[in-house]
């Protein structure tokens, strides 16, 4: 999961950005209504944590345009207007939540994570192929019922493999929705994460790999 924070407040955006890392999520930071656009434009976003009183372009405006988009990222606006008129108003603009500040942050994990869940395109919770069983929820693994010892990177890895099935992820969406800006996925540091995940299974092996076009999760047939 890809998550932009839009907060002017650098201190906050960066605990949260923190936070939200800590939980596994690909997660930049925009500190203005300007950056934030920018990066809009360039990654899809499952989910964008969006001050309202930001400089540059304001959080209301910056709202409307992204729900104005074809294929939009859900929208927590986070703030500290907290009166019901200002949810009203917030909501009204396009906004998918709305969380006062100052937050209980596992509450906020929580509202990210449901909002990425009603995304258009988003699957099942819970997601199942080869034997595998993942719950991005409860940060969870299974293969075969035997649980799967994952860093927080193999997990994000794993997730996207599955999102993407029964098709391949090609590198570049890989990097796109596992390795945010604040990291350097450097081409060694993904083929090892890659490798340490294909054995973390066990055999037979469900990662396969096609030169060229990426990697999938191995069809063997049995229910998704």
């Amino acid at each position: 999961m890809r998550v932009l924070v839009v907060e002017d407040a650098r201190a906050l955006a960066e605990v949260v950005a923190e936070g939200l890392r800590d939980q596994g999520m690909a997660v930049d930071i925009a500190y203005d209504g300007l950056a934030a656009a920018a990066r809009i434009d360039v990654h899809a976003y499952d989910v964008v944590v969006l001050d309202r009183d930001l400089p540059g372009i304001h959080g209301d405006a910056l709202c409307q345009m992204i729900t104005e988009r074809d294929e939009r990222a859900m929208v927590l606006m986070l703030t500290a207007a907290g009166e019901p008129g200002d949810r009203v108003s917030g909501l009204t603009l396009g906004a998918d939540d709305y969380l006062a500040t100052p937050f209980h942050f596992p509450e906020l994990v929580l509202r990210v994570r449901s909002l990425a869940r009603r995304r258009p395109t988003a699957r099942a919770r819970v997601l199942r192929a080869a034997g595998l069983e993942l719950d991005p929820v409860r940060r969870t693994g299974l293969r075969e019922g035997r649980p799967l010892d994952l860093s927080v990177r193999e997990f994000g890895v794993l997730e996207a493999l599955l999102r993407a099935g029964p098709g391949f992820l090609s590198a570049e969406q890989r990097l796109e929705q596992v390795w945010d800006e604040n990291t350097d996925p450097f081409p060694h540091t993904v083929t090892v994460t890659i490798g340490r995940l294909r054995r973390k299974p066990g055999d037979p092996p469900v990662i396969t790999t096609t030169a060229g076009v990426g990697y999938r999760i191995a069809d063997t047939g049995g229910p998704r």
